[in-house]
């Protein structure tokens, strides 16, 4: 974009354009003008969920971020659209400079700073740019370079960190590899390493990292935890109980270690042991994440505390408002939540032999609030009944990218998904029905195009399967296709189910 490309400035000028996601990137520009910034953030994230290959979304929702104080979010995305959107847009590194001085990590904001002035020399920002970098001028002639060495370690490991969360993990192993041949004792990136590793799968090479850190670095609570959160989700229950019993006799002084203690407590359900941890720290005012209060409060909820955990759950919520409804005294709800949040009900469509219900839950996991606890469970990590096809969508859910069958398939679900949701016992039939399309599909080289064609065509052969009147006529109008090309794809359906 060059000279050409002007994202908005925090106190500036907004650029207009016309996405698939205006109706809400619009709203998220009028909320920001407003400066009422928790709106626009809400607007712009589903804007960009509309079209997430848009940097100009992404931008915008970057500045947001920066209003919020969200620095972490905001430089998350900023280097997204550098790496992966558009290269040339080189604002971001004005953004991404000001984010930097905000957090204190003076070396990343000065190196920022002078790569905006080199690509873009008369931009929009390049007085305020030089004025930052004579305040940051100022501030490393005071700190010295040891400082500058030590923000550069952390930044990485909360770039990891992110890529982890958000499934980038062949990135984040990258980074990470980076990170130890530079610091080789730096036990925490060999501990993520394996968590890496874990989630694509590669079980064994995981073990080997942990093994070699407990072998370095004797007795390291990070890699004692995460060996028994491995064991955990292979089933070996042998080593759970060797693990779980080494770990319960380990009384750590540091907060950070008490809350991972906590933490794999609950994680493998060992309550009691974690509300012990966890309501230490939560006494002592401990300044922890929406993990931390989540935590506590399902181990509040399984230790019989379940005011307690129903108090906690708030702190939950104000970190992670998208967990709404997703209680711990509600999991037993699913009629009222629907599939897609009930967690059990997925895992227990992972271990199907069928795979279209393996397919469906996949796409239910897509669109639970707890998508990342499901992708790190067991029932996924070490399921051997997964088909190529089935871990390229996986593959597609934890990345948003994949090829280009795949993608189809997912955006016809998500059709039948704008018309049929929350999912409930009767809706469920419709989308084993488009799976099992699916799967037949692929057999057959078929190739996915106009989705809601397909949709539509689903729809009306599930009505027909179920012997309820429906015509072709109506069918087509709720999907928006002509009755011609409904009736041309209820024929490739039944092709799919002979």
């Amino acid at each position: 974009m060059g000279n050409d490309s002007k994202a908005r400035h925090q106190k500036g000028m907004l650029l207009s354009f016309i996405p698939t996601g205006e109706y809400y990137f619009t709203k998220g520009i009028k909320a920001y003008q407003r400066r009422d910034f928790q709106k626009a953030k809400k607007y712009l994230q589903r804007a960009m969920q509309l079209e997430p290959g848009e940097p100009m979304i992404a931008c915008q929702l970057a500045i947001v971020y920066t209003e919020l104080g969200e620095y972490q979010n905001s430089n998350r995305l900023l280097h997204f659209i550098l790496e992966e959107l558009d290269e040339e847009m080189v604002e971001c590194h004005y953004f991404l400079a000001n984010n930097y001085a905000h957090l204190g990590f003076f070396k990343d904001a000065r190196h920022h700073a002078k790569l905006y002035l080199e690509l873009d020399q008369d931009g929009e920002f390049t007085e305020d740019t030089k004025d930052l970098l004579y305040l940051l001028n100022l501030e490393s002639e005071e700190l010295g370079e040891e400082l500058y060495e030590e923000d550069d370690l952390i930044i990485k490991q909360e770039q990891a960190r992110e890529l982890l969360e958000s499934g980038h993990f062949p990135k984040a192993i990258e980074l990470l590899n980076g990170v130890i041949k530079e610091y080789p004792e730096y036990w925490s990136a060999y501990n993520n390493l394996a968590l890496a590793y874990f989630y694509l799968g590669e079980i064994k090479k995981a073990e080997d990292i942990l093994n070699e850190v407990l072998r370095l670095n004797p007795g390291n609570l990070h890699a004692l935890c995460n060996k028994l959160v491995f064991s955990f989700y292979q089933s070996k229950t042998k080593d759970v109980k060797k693990l779980k019993e080494a770990l319960e006799k380990i009384k750590p002084l540091s907060s950070e270690h008490q809350f991972k203690l906590g933490a794999t407590f609950a994680l493998i359900g060992e309550y009691g042991l974690a509300y012990c941890w966890l309501k230490k720290l939560y006494k002592q005012g401990y300044d922890g994440d929406g993990g931390f209060y989540y935590w506590l409060s399902i181990s509040s909820y399984y230790t019989g505390r379940e005011q307690a955990a129903r108090n906690i759950w708030k702190k939950v919520l104000e970190f992670n408002p998208e967990k709404a409804g997703l209680e711990p005294w509600n999991e037993e709800r699913p009629s009222v939540r629907g599939f897609e949040d009930h967690i059990a009900s997925i895992l227990k469509k992972y271990e199907s032999d069928y795979i279209e219900e393996r397919l469906f839950a996949i796409f239910l996991t897509s669109l639970s609030g707890q998508k990342d606890e499901i992708l790190a469970s067991r029932q996924v990590v070490s399921n051997t009944k997964l088909s190529e096809l089935e871990q390229e969508y996986l593959f597609f859910i934890k990345n948003k990218a994949g090829n280009q069958f795949v993608k189809m398939a997912h955006e016809i679900a998500e059709v039948l998904y704008e018309i049929h949701q929350p999912i409930g016992t009767k809706q469920v039939g419709l989308y084993l029905l488009w799976f099992s399309v699916f799967a037949e599909a692929a057999k057959s080289n078929i190739t996915l195009k106009n989705k809601k064609a397909w949709a539509g065509a689903i729809e009306y052969s599930w009505h027909k399967l179920r012997d309820e009147k429906e015509s072709q006529k109506s069918i087509a109008s709720m999907y928006g296709v002509s009755l011609s090309t409904l009736q041309k794809y209820i024929k490739l359906v039944n092709s799919c189910l002979r």
